[in-house]
C-alpha cells in the first residue's frame, strides 16, 4: 500500500510539537554529517507516526502507542517517549498477517479485524522494526531500556483498534502500513516518540 500522499503545503498542517521535534532530529542528523537520512516522528497525543525524508514530510500513517500510557518503565506496558533508532528490522519477504513470536515467523496468518473489536491476544504481525533507546537514563540503561523491553514498531490483527491507544507498550500498524514503512527505512533510522 503507498503511504499517505503528501501535499506539498503538508508542514502547514504539522502539529507544532512533531514541527518542533523534526527540527531537533535535523539538528542532530546535521551534526552526524547524515541530513539527508530518513526520520521518523511519532506523535502519542495525534496516535499518528510522521515519515521525512530529505528533511521534508513524505508521509503519515495512523497508529497505536500503548493502552496504559506513557512511560519509560520496565513492566509498565507503557510507550516510552524520546529518542530511540531502529536496531533491527525482521519479517522482510514474510506474507501480509505472519504472526511473529520473539521476532520469528510462525507460520501461522492472523485473521485481521477490521472492525474496533479486540482479539484473543497482542500478536505481532508482518513486520518489526525493533527500537533501541538513544538517551541513558530515559530510554537507555537499567529499568528503563526500550531494547530490553522489546519496544518495537509493528503490524497487528487489530487493525480497527489503529487511532486509539490500544498495544502493551509497543507502536502498532496496520499491515500494508507497515510494510511500506519497513520498506522505505533502513536499520540506524531515529525515530523520536513524542507526547
Amino acid at each position: 500500500m503507498a503511504a499517505n500522499p503528501v501535499e506539498h503545503n503538508a508542514m502547514d498542517k504539522v502539529p507544532a510539537a512533531v514541527q518542533a521535534a523534526r527540527l531537533h532530529v535535523t539538528k542532530i542528523l546535521a551534526a552526524s554529517q547524515a541530513a539527508d537520512a530518513p526520520f521518523i516522528i511519532v506523535s502519542v497525543h495525534e496516535q499518528r507516526l510522521y515519515l521525512f525524508e530529505l528533511g521534508r514530510l513524505s508521509a503519515t500513517y495512523p497508529v497505536s502507542s500503548s493502552a496504559y500510557g506513557i512511560g519509560n518503565t520496565n513492566g509498565s506496558n507503557r510507550t516510552p517517549l524520546g529518542l530511540h533508532k531502529i536496531a533491527e528490522k525482521f519479517g522482510d519477504h514474510e506474507p501480509i498477517g505472519m504472526i511473529f513470536k520473539a521476532r520469528r515467523p510462525t507460520g501461522d496468518l492472523a485473521k485481521i479485524l477490521t472492525q474496533p473489536v479486540k482479539g484473543e491476544g497482542d500478536d505481532v504481525t508482518s513486520r518489526i522494526m525493533w527500537l533501541q533507546g538513544l538517551e541513558p537514563g530515559v530510554n537507555e540503561g537499567p529499568g528503563v531500556d526500550s531494547h530490553k523491553r522489546y519496544i518495537y514498531i509493528h503490524g497487528t490483527p487489530e487493525e480497527g483498534l489503529i487511532g486509539t491507544p490500544e498495544s502493551h507498550g509497543c507502536i502498532r500498524m496496520k499491515n500494508k502500513q507497515v510494510i511500506a514503512l519497513f520498506n522505505q527505512v533502513p536499520v540506524g533510522t531515529l525515530v523520536d516518540i513524542i507526547d
